[in-house]
């Protein structure tokens, strides 16, 4: 009977590798990711027209309500999963706040289907010669229920997005060679799963919406998340389980304050002389962590490893650390620096997408006799990730691992690069683009129109190709980094500083507009991006100012990954290998 050291069923009995994880259960998983991302990407991007419709808002109550949406739903898996990895299994969060994003759908609809839950109807205007109408936006309780449906939901996806991809992982033994490559492409999947739900949900769920109405969409909306609940919860007894471990918050700041008290202690020359975990613990609910060399920065390395010198004088856990506490540590250290590297480079590609599409917007949208309406070009990129995934998994990867000796071909640092070069050659094309797209308005005398010049829409296909490019290789690069990278007790908070990264560069995003409004309103009397007229405005050099931003951050993300230092080794594990010949740090990007 195979096994999985430190995971459990749903019994808490040792898991038996032929009857829990693998394939089979990561199937669910990806099934629950796709029914979930088809109602929320729908709402992410049709959300402004419901606020300003039915609602009545203004643009910037609009903007500002969808945008603290957007960034809720990624910003709420970090407390879940503090939660998953300290108190309870993954799998039981997302059972326990799941139903809760359900409710919140349902509210919207309750609200959206009850007129007297709405604003008060537009008024006409006071004087025949005013074309304008006078709408008084959603406000009270009212508003207190809106808001209340709304920020019910990234309680619940948000665990989900903490939970699944961390439990996904788990259901793969890295020292299992088959498995091992199953990891690998278990993300690449995720990603395919959120790309097709995304599809579904701008395809199907925005047309009811618009057609069938909010109310009906809304609940078309909480059917595919309690469906997706259902079939993913229908799996528990396929699952491997980890146990929760405690804060991990708790571990890594007892380390800093033993590290300090001990500040003037001298390290043994014999590393098996600092604290281990003791025999009595539970070997099934701790990853044993050995010491390494391979922190860059020498000097914090032996600071914290002060904590685990024994004195004679120490007095519980904030005076004394194991290895393995401090070895957690230094994977959050290590990691910082990557993140940090990581938000700065993916500020660009929220906005390139957004403003690609307004772009489109003023463009011939014509494809034959057929018009492509405005909300379909965010189906382009779409299209274009979920063809470029299966190709990628199916075609490249097989070769470059044979080339290359990695199981995912190249590096996840090496992959999330190639994503941050892919953004910088798109901006670079974004704005050759716009220049042609501001002459083709000027020639055809169309500078005061918003829609109609004649420049096919098409000639966006080469920037929505490289957004595909960015999602397929930056977007699963970072998201199987952080959850591979981390610790066997922080593994969901990994996959929770990816979507923290996705939430902190569109606010960044965001900001920078209004600064580069600030700035060029004073040198040329008009914002770059000011008013409803691209025409007008100066895109291009916002794309060269996002071009230039995206080389920076490439420059400081390649100084950072060239020294990171792997947890485990990537190469495909031999036959004849097991899983305790892994772990060692390994200096390669």
């Amino acid at each position: 009977m195979g096994s999985s050291s430190g995971l459990v069923d749903w019994r808490g009995r040792p898991v038996d590798t032929k009857k829990h994880g693998g394939v089979r259960a990561s199937i669910f998983i990806h099934a629950m990711v796709l029914l979930t991302n088809a109602p929320n990407i729908a709402n992410m991007m049709n959300m402004v027209s419901y606020l300003r419709g039915t609602m009545h808002m203004g643009v910037a109550q609009a903007s500002t309500t969808a945008s603290n949406y957007f960034a809720a739903l990624q910003m709420f898996s970090i407390p879940a999963a503090f939660l998953a990895d300290s108190y309870l299994k993954r799998f039981y969060t997302v059972l326990l706040f799941a139903p809760i994003e359900i409710i919140g759908y349902i509210l919207l609809a309750v609200q959206a289907y009850t007129t007297s839950l709405h604003p008060p109807p537009c008024s006409p205007a006071a004087t025949a010669a005013s074309a304008t109408t006078t709408c008084e936006p959603v406000r009270g309780a009212n508003l207190s229920l809106l808001l209340l449906g709304l920020y019910l939901i990234p309680i619940g996806d948000g665990a989900a997005r903490a939970c699944l991809p961390a439990l996904g992982g788990d259901q793969f033994d890295l020292g299992d060679p088959d498995e091992q490559r199953q990891e690998t492409s278990f993300y690449n999947w995720y990603t395919f799963a959120v790309s097709t739900g995304g599809f579904v949900g701008l395809v199907f769920i925005v047309w009811v919406q618009n057609s069938k109405g909010w109310g009906v969409g809304f609940a078309v909306s909480a059917a595919f998340v309690a469906l997706g609940l259902l079939v993913w919860a229908a799996a528990f007894p396929l699952y491997r389980n980890q146990l929760p471990m405690g804060s991990p918050i708790t571990r890594v700041l007892q380390v800093f304050v033993a590290a300090f008290k001990k500040r003037n202690v001298r390290l043994p020359e014999n590393p098996s002389e600092l604290k281990q975990i003791n025999q009595d613990d539970d070997a099934n609910a701790h990853e044993v962590l050995p010491k390494t060399d391979g922190f860059r920065f020498s000097l914090a390395c032996r600071c914290l490893e002060k904590a685990a010198v024994e004195t004679g004088n120490d007095a519980g856990p904030w005076s004394l650390c194991s290895v393995t506490q401090v070895e957690e540590t230094k994977i959050v250290l290590r990691m910082a620096p990557i993140f940090v590297a990581a938000v700065l480079s993916y500020i660009p590609v929220p906005l390139l997408l957004s403003l690609t599409v307004q772009q489109g917007n003023t463009m011939d949208t014509r494809l034959g006799a057929v018009h492509i309406s405005p909300a379909t070009l965010f189906l382009i990129p779409t299209v274009f990730q979920m063809v470029i995934l299966i190709i990628y998994d199916r075609a490249i990867v097989p070769p470059l691992r044979r080339l290359t000796g990695y199981v995912g071909g190249v590096t996840h640092l090496q992959r999330i690069g190639i994503g941050f070069v892919a953004t910088i050659v798109a901006t670079a094309i974004a704005a050759v683009v716009e220049t042609r797209r501001k002459m083709t308005a000027e020639e055809s005398g169309l500078e005061d129109a918003t829609t109609g010049i004649p420049l096919s829409v098409f000639w966006l296909t080469p920037q929505f190709f490289l957004i595909g490019i960015v999602d397929v290789t930056s977007f699963v690069g970072l998201l199987e980094f952080f959850c591979s990278e981390a610790s066997m007790g922080m593994k969901s908070i990994g996959s929770s500083i990816f979507y923290c990264i996705l939430g902190v560069s569109a606010w960044l995003g965001s900001l920078l507009i209004q600064v580069t409004n600030r700035v060029t309103q004073r040198t040329n009397g008009g914002g770059w991006l000011d008013g409803a007229n691209l025409n007008k405005g100066k895109l291009d050099r916002f794309y060269v100012v996002l071009c230039i931003i995206e080389v920076v951050a490439l420059v400081i993300y390649v100084f950072f990954a060239r020294r990171y230092v792997y947890r485990n080794d990537q190469r495909v594990v031999a036959q004849e290998q097991r899983k305790g010949d892994t772990g060692n740090g390994v200096a390669v990007i």
